[in-house]
This record gives C-alpha cells, structure tokens and sequence, in this order.
C-alpha cells in the first residue's frame, strides 16, 4: 500500500494546487493550529492578529509524514501544548481523524496508528516522542470547521 500511496501522493502534487505552508507567530505561545486541507483558513489566520497569540499555524495534507512532521516539531518546541485542529478534512487520507486517534491510542508494534481509518497510516517517528506528544500536548477537535470566529474563539 505505501508504494501505491506515494504514487497517487506524487499524481495529486501535480494536479491539485497543493501549498504546504506555514506561517510562524509567536514563538512564546503555547498554541498551534492546523488547518488540515483548508488553504484559505491557513492564510486568513496568518494574515489576521491570530497569529501573534499563536506560535504557527500550518496545514496537514498526509497521515503519515504530515503526522511525523508534526510530532517531530512539537519534540523541538516543547512551549507548544496545545493544536487546534480544523478546517477540511483531507478526501481520502483522514489525515485529521488520524491524528486524533494517534494521540487516543498511539501506534501499534509496527508503527500503525491504532484506530486510524486511513490509508496509509504508518509512523516513522520515534515511541519516545509519540509519547512527548500523546501526553504533552492537548488537541482541540474542530475537523471540518472553516469559521474563522468560531476557531478565533478557541484559541482566545
């Protein structure tokens, strides 16, 4: 399946206009905020003051090296101790829902999300610091929430 998804992954670079973007705020902020497949969200809250109470915002497009990506950043940033997930879900790879059920239940021996729906939802990031992430950081489940007032007020 992982030679197939990388396939398709690399097919959708080219079709789809996909930006991966991040913009920092804050560096003291303890407050991350994802905006899964959502560009427009992602740069109407780095382009609003959000973004000086917030230490980045960013998107996750894979439920894979998105979720890695995230781990790995939030290990080098330790202030972080909270992620807003919102925006649209990303067809077909879940990678939201993914996230939300690494941090319920972690991965299995072979480094599968447990409970992960998705198709393709294999870690390559360390136990140790899926850990750090499980039981340091606090996730905010707003999947499929695109309305910047309500996710303002969350992060307020």
């Amino acid at each position: 399946m992982s030679n197939l998804g990388n396939f398709l992954g690399e097919i959708c670079k080219v079709i789809l206009p996909i930006h991966e973007e991040s913009y920092k705020g804050n560096q003291d902020s303890k407050i991350a905020v994802c905006t899964l497949s959502s560009l427009d969200l992602l740069k109407k809250i780095a382009n609003s003051e959000i973004l000086q109470s917030i230490s980045i915002v960013g998107r996750l497009l894979s439920e894979n090296k998105g979720i890695d990506e995230i781990i790995e950043y939030v290990n080098q940033n330790k202030k972080i101790k909270k992620i807003i997930v919102c925006g649209k879900e990303v067809w077909g790879h879940k990678a939201g829902h993914s996230l939300i059920e690494l941090h319920k239940n972690g991965i299995d021996k072979n480094g599968k999300i447990i409970g992960s729906t998705s198709p393709d939802p294999y870690l390559k990031t360390s136990l140790s610091k899926i850990n750090y992430f499980r039981n340091e950081v606090k996730l905010v489940n707003l999947i499929n929430e695109i309305n910047f007032k309500k996710i303002k007020q969350k992060i307020n």
